[in-house]
């Protein structure tokens, strides 16, 4: 009995593990950045680094929405057309993840594509209501929503200890929160006057 049980717990040991929670990875690669713990008017984060550093997918998930064309214009300042060109993936978690003012997005990154963390979105720019600051990444955690609900897909959580952590190489989720401030704001919160 002894030898079986030794047997068993040996071939456990030595066996891979399931992995029972998402990894989470920061989203720019292999470049310098700087980001502050609080952004202007509602939770978010802006990622500065240099331009063309590339935006990658924080978790594996599905590509949720691609806007290719920067549409912003300082006369109307709509926000709906702010974060220039930008990508957001719906991630395992069920939180979105978005990412926007970037320079380009590849053309293999279209609404339905499964992606893994880490896979390049686009690269970093200064699109939309960014246009003639210091390029940057506009980071929004947030629950899903349809795709005019832009006051949500811009950020309802701030990123900042999800960032820290993800930097570090630990895998802090940030589901629970994502949950609070849904159960909070309702699914479509009304139209900020800002």
């Amino acid at each position: 009995m002894f030898r079986k049980v030794f047997i068993l717990i040996v071939l456990a040991a030595t066996m891979p593990s399931a992995q029972a929670a998402p990894i989470y990875v920061f989203p720019v690669a292999n470049c310098e950045v700087n980001y502050a713990r609080a952004h202007h008017d509602y939770p978010a984060t802006d990622i500065l680094a240099k331009a063309g550093c590339k935006f990658v997918a924080p978790i594996n998930g599905v590509v949720n929405e691609v806007n290719r064309v920067d549409r912003w214009s300082g006369k109307t300042n709509l926000g709906i057309d702010r974060g220039g060109l930008y990508v957001s993936i719906i991630g395992e978690d069920g939180v979105r993840y978005y990412g926007s003012h970037l320079r380009s997005i590849p053309a293999t990154i279209v609404p339905g594509l499964n992606v893994l963390a880490g896979q390049e979105l686009g690269s970093i720019g200064s699109t939309g209501s960014a246009r003639g600051t210091a390029p940057h990444l506009h980071f929004g955690i947030s629950w899903p929503t349809s795709e005019n609900i832009w006051w949500v897909r811009r950020g309802a959580v701030l990123p900042w200890k999800y960032l820290d952590a993800w930097k570090k190489g630990k895998d802090l989720s940030p589901v629970k929160a994502v949950n609070a401030a849904l159960a909070k704001a309702g699914e479509i919160p009304p139209v900020p006057k800002k």
